[in-house]
């Protein structure tokens, strides 16, 4: 389609929203802390860059206190008004009051989002726009997904009987 998608965050869920993309024929570009030379992807180290020269902007990165408050207004303001931002990564990455004003005053044109900063509670200056979907945040809900769930519990129990080390210890 030739639409530019970035990608705020390249790891595991980053590349796999970026594989896709690659099948809808779109430029991809990410920022993240460095440059992953392995990826056949446009690395951008400015964030602002990389909004102002995306359709799209995928939110994928951990939601740290380091990236609280990362998509601010200076971000949205670069994606500019024909820009949409899609938010799968956690609410406290966005700064919300300036996501609300942004959608408001026609700065970006619409927003995806399945997470919000207090849920379960959604700001009800998204929940009523017309260019803003919300969703649950339900991207591990297939059967094969929460049967690998299921799986990993079933290890985990496993490794705690027998004393050795778990597979995941939280």
């Amino acid at each position: 389609s030739g639409s530019r998608v970035g990608s705020v965050g390249m790891g595991r869920i980053g590349q796999a929203i970026a594989r896709r993309c690659e099948g809808f024929a779109m430029q991809i570009a990410y920022h993240d802390r460095k440059r992953l030379p392995a990826l056949n992807y446009a690395w951008r180290e400015d964030l602002l860059t990389l909004a102002a020269e995306s359709d799209f902007l995928v939110i994928c990165t951990p939601g740290t206190a380091a990236n609280q408050g990362l998509i601010n207004q200076p971000v949205l303001a670069a994606l500019g008004e024909k820009g949409i931002l899609i938010n799968i990564s956690r609410g406290s990455v966005i700064d919300e009051p300036a996501l609300v004003a942004a959608l408001e005053s026609g700065i970006i044109a619409g927003a995806g989002l399945d997470v919000f900063s207090h849920e379960p509670v959604v700001p009800a200056g998204l929940l009523q726009r017309s260019n803003v979907v919300v969703t649950p945040h339900m991207a591990s809900a297939t059967w094969s997904t929460r049967a690998a769930m299921a799986q990993l519990v079933l290890d985990n129990v496993a490794c705690w009987a027998e004393k050795k080390a778990l597979v995941t210890p939280v």
